[in-house]
């Protein structure tokens, strides 16, 4: 039932389950890896040759007690790390299954210091740290409990959005710093100013549950969302693009009529992630078993297909075709050539 990896592969051993990835989107500090598992986060350096010939350096940066299952981790913008004339520090968020955010804070070496913060009340499914670390808020979370709330820099909550369904993905796009999106269970993603504290655009995916949602860091008028039964392009304006899960997908223009249809996973979609490095590399984790694959929504090729007996989590490195993915005591990374196909069944 399980392939046998692409020999493009590499692995970074962990001493537990692996639950959640995240690659710093940062470029001043894209090296960095972390791993969250039943109760730490480690934090590695990734340095990759380039074409990735020759030796892989994985260092262990730091690891620390989350004291909970990490569900989802968010680097803030303030980490420094190997930088001219700068200290090192650390910074990151995470979401654990006891319905808390943690902020970390490292100077790599001696201080480390956490930050706990109460507030939501049922599951949080995302964290997202705002790029622009403005004076408006520092981070936002989304949760099962109907809500999305604002941090501030010093843990307080800055404002909240009430939800007409669980939040399921929140994403804060590099370009457009002022605006927060929202994917609901429900198939509603929403779009959130942040200098008007209001909503300003929903979109309808037309299937539930949704899944999982992502802002293209290329394009800040295209989102991806993956649902259990359909995968969907939707467009508002230009073009809006959201992949939801399982059979048919759907390009929609301004009208939101269907342009286009294509197959992903037949059995359902968990998580879906656009490459930061490629504008048309879209990765997904669905069924059945634990499947992963890489599509090409340029030229309809599938660069990767294979499938894991662990798999949670996605995340791209900031300026490589990297995808890291967690698994059974390891994180596998995935280097991927966009202009490989393989079967996509």
């Amino acid at each position: 039932m399980y392939d046998t990896l692409p020999s493009n592969t590499f692995s970074i051993p962990c001493h537990d389950i692996v639950y959640a990835v995240e690659f710093s989107p940062y470029e001043w500090c894209s090296s960095l890896l972390a791993i969250g598992t039943n109760s730490r986060v480690t934090i590695y350096s990734c340095n990759f040759e380039e074409e990735f010939e020759g030796e892989k350096n994985f260092k262990l940066v730091r690891d620390f007690q989350n004291g909970c299952q990490v569900r989802s981790i968010a680097f803030c913008p303030d980490t420094a790390y190997r930088l001219p004339e700068t200290v090192d520090q650390l910074r990151f968020v995470t979401a654990g299954i006891d319905k808390k955010l943690r902020i970390f804070i490292s100077d790599i070496v001696n201080k480390d210091t956490v930050k706990v913060l109460d507030g939501h009340t049922d599951f949080i499914n995302d964290v997202a740290c705002n790029p622009a670390n403005d004076d408006i808020f520092y981070l936002a979370s989304t949760s099962d409990d109907l809500t999305c709330k604002l941090w501030s820099s010093n843990g307080e909550e800055s404002a909240r959005f009430q939800l007409g369904a669980p939040g399921m993905s929140v994403c804060i796009h590099e370009r457009e710093h002022r605006k927060l999106m929202v994917a609901q269970k429900n198939g509603i993603i929403k779009i959130f100013s942040l200098d008007l504290q209001q909503q300003i655009l929903s979109l309808d995916c037309g299937v539930v549950p949704l899944m999982s949602a992502d802002w293209s860091r290329h394009d800040d008028v295209i989102i991806a969302a993956a649902a259990v039964d359909l995968i969907r392009h939707s467009a508002h304006c230009v073009s809006i693009t959201s992949l939801i899960d399982g059979c048919p997908q759907f390009v929609f223009s301004i009208h939101s009529y269907p342009l286009e249809r294509r197959q992903a996973h037949t059995e359902g979609t968990k998580e879906i992630k656009w490459s930061k490095s490629h504008p048309t590399l879209l990765a997904t984790l669905g069924r059945p078993g634990r499947q992963i694959k890489v599509f090409s929504t340029r030229h309809n090729q599938v660069p990767l297909n294979t499938s894991l007996q662990v798999a949670y989590g996605l995340s791209w490195h900031h300026s490589l075709p990297v995808l890291a993915v967690g698994g059974d005591q390891k994180v596998h990374l995935f280097a991927i050539d966009p202009n490989r196909s393989q079967s996509a069944t």
